[in-house]
């Protein structure tokens, strides 16, 4: 049996602002884009991995949540500790030198951790945490 990463979510609060990071300071390609507003669902991934996607969505969009929950889940937003993720690249210093130049919040320059990898990190618009590790 054979199980892959197919799509995995993280939340945007602007739509426009998260498609021009992931798409124009990343690089990756848009593959859908639904909705209309702050009701967008957008999906984007690498250009050479057709089969892994970001879904890019509005957060508490389910009708299940509470307006409690919804304002937990925009605080946690604001604080950048909603949504995260890994990615990884054999050029980590240009793509730090790219995010950098284009005015991303940087959290972490590159820098070789005592667990053994090299990795940098960033938020994007929405405040989602983007750790990028050296592939070697």
């Amino acid at each position: 049996m054979e199980i892959t990463i197919h799509t995995t979510f993280l939340p945007h609060d602007d739509p426009d602002a998260s498609l021009a990071f992931w798409r124009d300071t990343l690089g990756f390609e848009v593959r859908n884009d639904v909705g209309s507003g702050k009701m967008r669902w957008i999906t984007v991934g690498p250009k050479d991995q057709p089969g892994t996607s970001i879904l890019l969505g509005p957060p508490a969009a389910d009708p299940g949540i509470t307006d409690d929950e919804r304002r937990t889940i925009a605080e946690m937003m604001a604080k950048g500790t909603y949504g995260w993720i890994i990615l990884a690249t054999a050029d980590i210093d240009g793509i730090f030198e790219r995010l950098e130049a284009d005015d991303a919040e940087v959290v972490q320059e590159p820098i070789e951790q005592p667990y053994g990898v090299r990795d940098c990190a960033f938020r994007d618009p929405a405040g989602n945490l983007v750790r990028i590790q050296e592939l070697r």
